[in-house]
């Protein structure tokens, strides 16, 4: 038998023969989804035990979730891992022939994992459980295919608008039109006039370009896809390099990288010490998540104020985030693994989803801020039957935004060297914040990701 390496972001592991990747029924044989004919392991009722494998699934949006699983599908036991998505732990299991029978795994990883073949294709489980792939957003669908093959359902939908805090800007004199994305030279006087330093030391960030996570979006905004759409790398692309090159300087005129971010991440955004309530940072691109945790933290009298980010013709524009679900070669139960993908991401499951999240709202005498998910017919009705009272009209514009950037996200390519095109980048943003040039820094990011590209295609 063959033995298969797999490389995903520095790990590599030896998949050996069927052991691992095979078909993996409990049986043996052809049982499982790389011996799929005509989607017949996919159809019928789901029982057994279901193994689960990146999904922490705590909070009442999960729970519900997970509850109307168990009540469609009496007959299957779910066995749920406890934590985020762990590669290592992943190969290991592939390695060892007993993987997950599905993962929840970030959909920018879905192209390097099934270029190296450790997922299945779904279109058997579309066909065998009818999953409408009609109903999920085409920005996350096209993160998930790769080759013209659909590897993951998508769950959640992430995107970035600025959020801004208003005291801030009334102290130095600016209105929220001012956080704009639009005029880079202006947004860096506006940073300069937001920025505060006391002792020589930074007290307040003004514009905080989320670097280096956020280096897509800046390049984005310059007219520049990271990834081409044939999943190769344009990491040095000159209006990447440009892009990068202004990013950085917002974080350089704020004292240079290592007192920045040593004062950024002295706030801690999931605490009453984050950064907008402790008027920390006057403004930066966030996610929509986001304002569900600040809704816990923001002081009275603070206002918060948000703005889209645009490109430079001012047409808003976010990058796209959030996760899949994937089933790996050799799962045991693959029947139970696209019925749950289906479940978990249905129009109706998330309306029970919301259900729970606005029963816990009232309880807390709190307000809903959005559900957001890849599911567009869901977001819809969702936002029309709750989001109808937000008591704060600053968090009423941060969510109305958030909303209306949903059909304008725009997710990067899917590639099967995409882990390795996501490290590169990352670590070439990272030089530069500590002075590298960014002509320097992306030229040698786009040798090794194009190397890892070309590899990745060959073995595919």
């Amino acid at each position: 038998m063959r033995a298969k390496h797999i490389l995903v972001a520095g790990a590599v592991v030896l998949l050996a023969g069927c052991a691992g990747v095979g078909g993996g029924g409990s049986s043996g044989g052809d049982a499982g989804p790389s011996g799929a004919k005509g989607g017949s392991e996919f159809s019928g009722t789901p029982s057994g035990t279901l193994r689960i494998m990146g999904f922490g699934g705590e909070d009442e949006v999960a729970q519900a979730r997970v509850s109307a699983f168990k009540a469609a599908y009496p007959t299957a036991q779910v066995s749920q891992t406890k934590g985020d998505f762990d590669a290592q732990q992943f190969l290991s299991a592939l390695a060892s022939g007993n993987p997950p029978d599905v993962v929840y795994m970030d959909r920018n990883l879905v192209g390097t994992y099934a270029a190296q073949q450790a997922i299945v294709p779904l279109e058997a489980c579309v066909d065998g459980q009818q999953v409408d792939t009609s109903q999920y957003r085409e920005a996350a669908l096209k993160t998930v295919t790769l080759g013209d093959k659909l590897y993951g359902i998508p769950e959640f939908y992430v995107v970035v608008v600025n959020l801004i805090d208003g005291k801030a800007l009334a102290d130095a004199g600016l209105q929220t039109s001012d956080i704009q994305t639009k005029d880079w030279q202006a947004l860096k006087q506006t940073s300069d006039k937001l920025h505060q330093a006391k002792g020589g030391k930074l007290s307040a960030i003004g514009f905080d370009p989320k670097l280096p996570e956020d280096f897509p979006l800046w390049a984005m905004a310059n007219g520049a896809d990271l990834i081409k759409e044939d999943g190769a790398p344009n990491l040095n692309d000159p209006k990447a390099v440009e892009a990068l090159d202004f990013a950085a300087s917002l974080v350089k005129d704020q004292g240079g990288w290592a007192s920045f971010k040593a004062f950024r991440d002295s706030h801690d955004i999931f605490s009453d010490n984050n950064p907008i309530s402790a008027h920390a940072v006057a403004a930066f691109p966030m996610e929509n998540w986001y304002v569900n945790v600040l809704r816990d933290f923001i002081p009275k009298g603070l206002g918060l104020q948000s703005t889209s980010f645009t490109d430079h013709d001012g047409k808003p524009i976010s990058t796209v985030g959030g996760n899949a679900w994937v089933i790996p070669k050799g799962a045991k139960n693959p029947l139970a693994a696209c019925a749950w993908a289906k479940t978990m991401t249905s129009k109706d499951t998330w309306m029970k989803a919301a259900d729970a999240r606005i029963a816990k709202v009232k309880a807390d005498k709190s307000f809903f801020t959005g559900l957001f998910t890849a599911n567009k017919p869901a977001d819809e009705e969702i936002k029309a039957k709750y989001l109808t009272n937000v008591p704060d009209p600053g968090f009423e514009q941060a969510i109305n935004n958030y909303y209306a950037t949903l059909d304008v996200a725009k997710a990067l390519y899917p590639s099967p060297a995409g882990s390795e095109i996501d490290a590169a980048w990352r670590s070439a943003a990272e030089k530069v914040l500590t002075g590298t040039p960014a002509q320097t820094a992306l030229d040698q990011a786009q040798k090794e990701a194009q190397s890892a590209y070309d590899k990745a295609s060959k073995n595919g």
